[in-house]
């Protein structure tokens, strides 16, 4: 078992030339702490590999600043303490990563910014050119100017996006805690998990009751989502201890700490992995048992005799989710119809599309290469 599990760190950094690192609040403490993460991205630089780093840390070094204990849940408060910290936690990034010979760049995100295809590319593209030119981007989602609905959540939600968007091929979480642990009987936590082949209910139950949000959000069910998603792109992810001196090079040497999770069997090109995790539903389809079959084991499109119902205000271009006859979601795509023409042509077959809507419009109402299940292809 322990040949097993360093063959595939072995592996996995063998494939590694992109790197998102993510740090949370917890372990930006102290310009020390902060120096100590820099020295090991160093490292990961000289062996050649591009990083990203997702560094939480602004509200913390507000509310350091500002000489607070607990972290505030007025949104106005949350916000302010991100305007003050955000520009003196990047002083100190600066400082240690210009005594180390390369500079930084910042960059602040809200997940409109992604969930915009157009800004989507611009964000990918920024990120390139500063790799290009041998800069380290560090990326924080935009506290001061977040409402809810412009929010990814947490860190670890916007590094598990990042790492799909930019391809990366392996993302590190560090964290407070030694990887993911079983549970024991009596419901506390045992030992840690080395490898993680698949997230399913039984690895989801191993995280629950491990947030603390009196300085940070999330926890380690905040880790699984992001796993999710990196794996679901077919990329790796490993959640260790950053606490510890000396980790990510620990990490760099393949050693047996923290937990890896294992990627699905296809990696999502560039535009399934948009359509997946950055585009914004508009509307729905419900299809038929034959269409949903055609879709999810022939790979096939999605035509309009398959489409039993149309919900939504949508038009051409937008993202969509199809379910099945019981109503359970199980694709994603990129509508070639508006939500009315959608109406006009359901249920009709290929050849009566021309008539109803006139000539020159498309075959399907979504394209195979616009379109993504949500299981993982």
């Amino acid at each position: 078992m322990e040949n097993e599990t360093l063959s595939v760190r072995r592996e996995l950094l063998s494939q590694a030339h992109q790197v998102v690192i993510k740090a949370g609040t917890r372990l930006l403490t102290s310009q020390e702490a902060i120096a100590e993460l820099v020295s090991g991205i160093a490292a990961v630089r000289e062996s050649g590999r591009r990083v990203l780093l997702v560094s939480s840390g602004a509200v913390g070094m507000g509310m350091r600043a500002l000489g607070l204990k607990r972290r505030p849940r007025e949104l106005a408060r949350i916000q302010a303490l991100a305007a003050i910290g955000q520009s003196r936690l990047m002083a100190i990034y600066d400082e240690e990563c210009r005594a180390r010979g390369f500079r930084t760049a910042q960059l602040l995100l809200t997940a409109a910014d992604l969930r915009n295809r157009g800004r989507c590319l611009n964000v990918m593209n920024c990120i390139g050119s500063l790799w290009d030119a041998g800069v380290l981007p560090i990326v924080n989602e935009n506290d001061s100017v977040s409402v809810d609905e412009l929010k990814f959540g947490d860190n670890d939600t916007l590094a598990g996006m990042l790492a799909s968007l930019t391809g990366s091929q392996l993302t590190v979480i560090l964290t407070t805690e030694q990887g993911l642990r079983s549970r024991n009987a009596d419901g506390e936590l045992g030992e840690r998990l080395s490898v993680i082949p698949a997230v399913n209910d039984t690895i989801r139950g191993m995280a629950g009751g491990t947030d603390n949000s009196e300085f940070s959000i999330g926890g380690m069910s905040s880790k699984l989502r992001a796993a999710e998603i990196v794996t679901a792109a077919g990329e790796y992810l490993w959640i260790a201890d950053g606490r510890e001196k000396g980790m990510l090079q620990s990490i760099l040497r393949g050693e047996d700490v923290g937990t890896v999770f294992l990627p699905r069997r296809h990696r999502l090109s560039g535009r399934k992995r948009w359509i997946t995790f950055f585009s914004k539903v508009s509307g729905a389809l419900m299809v038929d048992g034959g269409a949903r079959q055609a879709i999810m084991e022939q790979g096939r499109s999605l035509l309009p005799s398959g489409v039993r119902f149309v919900s939504g205000s949508f038009r051409r271009g937008d993202a969509v989710e199809i379910s099945g006859p019981d109503g359970v979601p199980f694709a994603r795509g990129l509508v070639n119809f508006d939500a009315a023409d959608c109406l006009k042509i359901c249920g009709r077959h290929t050849g009566e599309v021309q008539a109803v809507l006139g000539p020159n419009v498309d075959e399907e109402v979504i394209h195979r290469d616009n379109l993504t299940l949500l299981g993982g292809e």
